[in-house]
């Protein structure tokens, strides 16, 4: 047998190859779906070269429990409920939205008074949604602090929807034609209280967070997306305000009046982490304004479409002394609202995006399709152009500024 003679020279050739080689592979790693940095279940699968991404894939569908379909099994009011499941940070919001893709199907117009608190909710549920939002990404920074002073306001805005409606997180409170129930006696003054309160703790938060230096190196720069990028994805809310797009609803296509009220868009310059931190700071204190300017417009009348006997359950205390509205009633909750044949897309300024809502209805009380536009889903459809390029300990920073939740992004 021989034996071949190898020399010192060749080992080392051959060992600084194959160090070489090594060198030049990457190593693909999973960062969720169990993870806290990507708030929830999604999952991204990222190739590394060393710390640094070259590829990044979203792979969601975790949370999945299709909605959509469960929709076109029940009634409208009795979905209502399932839509607090979505974007379950501010889920009064999507009650209201898909309250009024239903109308605007049925061709019903509820009253002013109603449409106002409608407003005034949406408008705490932004709130409290941003709050959690700049909460968790100031945790994602780092400060453990600011987490604290959000989510201690936000406890606030639960008690205040406690007093409204019975429920703190998920609420239902909307209904085809109108609402659960009309606001409580000195219910708007508890709001002015909180919005009076909560008003110093966001000049504390902007001073304790907005100018630090650690926060403020670790986001200026860093996620950048251009307009164009922005405009291409679908990203919409305070992620395609941050890169410079003003498109907001409320003043773009105004709904529930919010044309009636004096508040402002605001918008990013460079489209970083930073500038969208900046955009959900200001919204919060714009939704603020606007809510003071409800309060003190608050309309009165009646808080459900009075005319829309066939959409619209009567009050339980008619139900009780009338046959006609029992059975109207009776009629209301077996067979659901009867709602015209046809197709309608409706679509609002959710807390995370534009949350739109496509129904085709063959008539009767269910619908026959439907179909969610989520606004996470989008936004997080940016991710494998975004991300690359970027260190590892740059994605919790990354995500956090997106403030998206899986709820809504898997349906």
């Amino acid at each position: 047998m021989a034996i071949k003679e190898v020399s010192i020279g060749d080992i080392s050739a051959r060992g600084a190859a194959a160090e070489q080689e090594f060198q030049g592979e990457h190593l693909v790693v999973n960062m969720g779906p169990s993870h806290p940095a990507t708030h929830g279940v999604l999952r991204l699968k990222l190739e590394l070269d060393g710390e640094t991404v070259t590829k990044c894939e979203p792979v969601v569908g975790y949370l999945h429990r299709g909605d959509e379909k469960i929709a076109e099994n029940m009634t409208y009011n009795q979905f209502v409920p399932y839509t607090d499941r979505l974007d379950y940070l501010g889920p009064i919001h999507n009650n209201v939205t898909f309250a009024m893709a239903v109308e605007k199907l049925a061709g019903l117009e509820v009253p002013p008074r109603c449409q106002a608190i409608r407003l005034l909710c949406c408008e705490l549920a932004r709130v409290q949604s941003h709050l959690l939002g700049v909460g968790v990404y100031a945790m994602d920074c780092g400060s453990i602090t600011a987490f604290m002073y959000t989510f201690t306001e936000r406890e606030k805005i639960y008690s205040l929807l406690e007093q409204l409606c019975g429920a703190r997180f998920t609420t239902s409170y909307t209904r085809i034609g109108g609402l659960q129930r009309d606001i409580p006696d000195g219910w708007l003054g508890n709001v002015r209280k909180v919005v009076d309160e909560m008003e110093p703790v966001l000049d504390e938060l902007d001073a304790l967070i907005t100018r630090n230096r650690i926060f403020y190196d670790r986001t200026v720069g860093l996620g950048v997306i251009s307009k164009e990028d922005a405009i291409a994805y679908g990203l919409t809310g305070p992620n395609l305000r941050g890169s410079g797009v003003a498109l907001d609803l409320r003043k773009d296509d105004p709904y529930l009046g919010y044309e009636n009220y004096e508040f402002d868009v605001p918008i990013g310059s460079t489209g970083d982490c930073y500038d969208r931190w900046l955009v959900r700071m200001v919204e919060l204190r714009e939704s603020l304004k606007i809510i003071k300017q409800v309060i003190d417009s608050m309309p009165d009348g009646p808080w459900y479409a009075e005319e829309a006997k066939k959409i619209f359950a009567p009050r339980k205390d008619k139900v009780m002394t009338s046959m006609e509205e029992l059975i109207q009633n009776f009629m209301i909750v077996t067979e659901g609202p009867q709602i015209p044949e046809g197709e309608v897309y409706f679509e609002a300024e959710n807390p995370k995006g534009l949350l739109g809502f496509y129904i085709v209805s063959k008539g009767g009380g269910v619908p026959y399709r439907m179909k969610i536009r989520s606004p996470s889903f989008c936004n997080l459809s940016i991710l494998p152009k975004l991300v690359p390029g970027h260190m590892v300990a740059d994605i919790p920073v990354i995500l956090g500024s997106f403030d998206f939740v899986m709820g809504e992004c898997d349906r």
